[in-house]
């Protein structure tokens, strides 16, 4: 996969490798594309470096993941719960292929770590290390739905609320 200019891959502060800035990325620029192999729900593969696309519309795959499985620098962009840039994805009609790519959600000057918020299902949460002021203490979309099949033995880690809770859990 070619190297994409103004991005590097380093070692990251907040978890194992990280992308960095090599040069100034303005507001809703396009950072890298992302490529990789897709697939399916039902198929095997190690999900480490994939993202989980919306199959809305794609026909015939409504309700269905697809996971693209990325082999470029993309794979080095770290989870934080205040990120600076955002996936975004759409079919690709010449292909017939989902395509996604990263946006910025603001100014990111050289020298920043690039970051998106990997909003994981509830059932797949993790332990967060992005260190930022509003870090929900877990990897995980914040949508109450979610939050309910957060697995019992990691709900202490969140600092959000539960559903049905009016108590934000204390931090560390």
């Amino acid at each position: 996969m070619p190297i994409v200019n103004g991005l590097r891959v380093v070692r990251s502060s907040v978890h194992g490798y990280g992308l960095i800035a090599e040069r100034r990325f303005e507001l809703g620029e396009v950072l890298i594309r992302a490529e990789g192999f897709i697939y399916g729900e039902d198929e095997p593969f190690d999900d480490t470096y994939a993202l989980v696309l919306p199959t809305d519309d794609l026909p015939g795959q409504p309700g269905k993941l697809i996971f693209y499985d990325l082999v470029d620098q993309s794979r080095w962009i770290n989870h934080s719960c205040e990120p600076n840039t955002h996936v975004a994805s759409a079919l690709d009609q010449e292909s017939g292929k989902p395509v996604a790519w990263w946006e910025a959600t603001r100014i990111i000057e050289p020298g920043e770590e690039l970051f998106y918020d990997y909003a994981f299902v509830g059932s797949v949460a993790e332990p967060c290390a992005c260190g930022t002021a509003s870090c929900r203490g877990l990897i995980v979309d914040p949508d109450p739905a979610e939050l309910l099949n957060v697995p019992e033995k990691l709900r202490g880690h969140l600092r959000i609320p539960m559903p049905g809770s009016e108590k934000i859990r204390a931090v560390g």
